[in-house]
């Protein structure tokens, strides 16, 4: 394939959005849209990468940093005009350029390099046009084109006749050409309109009007090329993310118990034979391995699960939590930066944090490590089969040894040693009749107020 540019089209204010971060930004599965996007360009191995940046332009700038090069449309007269912007930056570039917005960014690769391939067939059309067919094309511009793709014309809906409206084939708006046809056709577009601006489309008709041929691609799926520029919008594509995400998941050999409950991130990785059940969100950098189960209501993000874990219900992984093979996580656990080595267990209402427990040491329900003084973190080290007793405080930085025993409600602020049992607890007092006396006191007195 040809040497070839994205310029990625950010300059909008949103304001449909109605949110100080920058539309593109916004997240789908975890991920921020223009990220998606530009993961889909690098796919293809772009030789450069421009981004038009206009209000909001420090927050485009901090989240591409060096992926990308930016320049600046301001002020905006248009997507021809925000194309031309990038012709600065590509001076010397002799490619092929590719025109995509930050706010479409479910286009995949194949579609682009259909675009890029069909710049280079027989009949060299001085443009490509990434067209698609809703199921109500509406009010988009329609691409008048002949049965090999050869288009004849550009209008926009209010500017065409019933004839062309019947057409169902619409203009997306995703553009290819040569750097140096794209530029030297855009420096021929005129603003003689209502909005007095510069548009994109115009490329196309100037082109054909020089006799050279322009030509269309067509998507399958509508929903790539969906533009998203309200809340609404947005919910809207994280739907359809989530919902091929699960079918996918499915696909390759994961059980979801309820599929329609179950979140992605867009980086959740599982193995064969998961068991998802409902009502489970996966935050970013979740890897599961085979034949793990996650029970219900639980929040993973960040965590590695191993081979035959199980985590739930009602769990929390948090960035750091790892599960060895065979561990369990039960009901109301929370861990983060902490190891749960082989065969080891954690059955309910523990935290663990800055922690490494060895293989098969059970911790007992209640048990927490004091991890945090406010000031800094400290680490737990607990030995191979280890047993702490339910309702016990390790006060880091704290180890435990192999096969150690620590009692129940004990606080641990010493190591203990391999095998040895550790109690810290205080006196238990017993005083006889005292709970008699207390009871018969104070009821004499209760009545006393009523009488009072």
């Amino acid at each position: 394939m040809t040497e070839f540019a994205a310029i990625v089209l950010a300059a909008g204010k949103g304001t449909r959005m109605k949110s100080d971060l920058h539309k593109v930004l916004h997240p789908i599965a975890g991920r921020a849209m223009l990220d998606h996007l530009l993961a889909s360009v690098d796919e293809l191995s772009p030789a450069r990468r421009v981004v038009v940046v206009g209000a909001g332009r420090e927050q485009i700038e901090a989240a591409v940093e060096d992926r990308a090069d930016t320049c600046l449309q301001e002020p905006q007269y248009g997507t021809g005009h925000a194309v031309q912007q990038a012709e600065a930056p590509l001076d010397g570039f002799e490619g092929d350029v590719l025109v995509l917005y930050g706010d479409v960014p479910f286009v995949r690769a194949e579609t682009m390099r259909a675009m890029l391939d069909r710049l280079h067939a027989d009949d060299a059309p001085a443009v490509v046009v990434l067209g698609f067919e809703p199921d109500d094309p509406g009010h988009y511009g329609r691409v008048i084109s002949d049965d090999d793709g050869q288009i004849i014309k550009m209008v926009e809906y209010k500017d065409a006749d019933e004839g062309e409206r019947a057409c169902h084939l619409c203009n997306s708006g995703l553009m290819a050409a040569s750097a140096k046809d794209m530029f030297a056709l855009l420096r021929r577009v005129g603003n003689d309109n209502a909005q007095g601006e510069y548009y994109l489309p115009d490329i196309v008709n100037i082109a054909i009007a020089d006799g050279r041929v322009c030509a269309s691609v067509t998507t399958d799926d509508a929903n790539e090329v969906a533009g998203i520029n309200s809340r609404s919008e947005l919910a809207r594509a994280e739907a359809q993310w989530q919902e091929f995400r699960r079918e996918e998941a499915m696909a390759e050999g994961a059980t979801l118990r309820a599929p329609e409950t179950v979140y992605f991130s867009w980086d959740t990785k599982l193995g064969r034979d998961v068991t998802i059940d409902p009502h489970v969100v996966f935050g970013p950098g979740v890897t599961v391995a085979d034949g793990a189960h996650i029970k219900a209501f639980s929040h993973v993000e960040g965590a590695t699960l191993g081979l035959n874990t199980q985590i739930g219900p009602f769990a929390r992984l948090r960035p750091g939590a790892v599960l060895e093979e065979g561990a369990f996580v039960g009901n109301f656990v929370e861990m983060k930066k902490a190891t749960l080595g082989p065969g080891a267990k954690a059955s309910h209402l523990t935290y663990l944090g800055d922690a490494t427990v060895g293989a098969n040491a059970n911790i007992g329900a209640g048990t927490i490590t004091c991890n945090y003084d406010g000031y800094f973190k400290y680490q737990t080290v607990i030995g191979e089969r280890a047993f702490i007793g339910s309702n016990s405080a390790l006060v880091a930085p704290v180890k435990i040894g192999a096969d150690a025993i620590v009692a129940a409600g004990s606080a641990v602020t010493r190591d203990v040693g391999d095998g040895e049992l550790r109690m810290v607890r205080g006196e238990q007092l017993v005083k006889p009749g005292w709970a008699d006396r207390f009871h018969d006191t104070m009821k004499k007195k209760k009545a006393a107020e009523k009488k009072g």
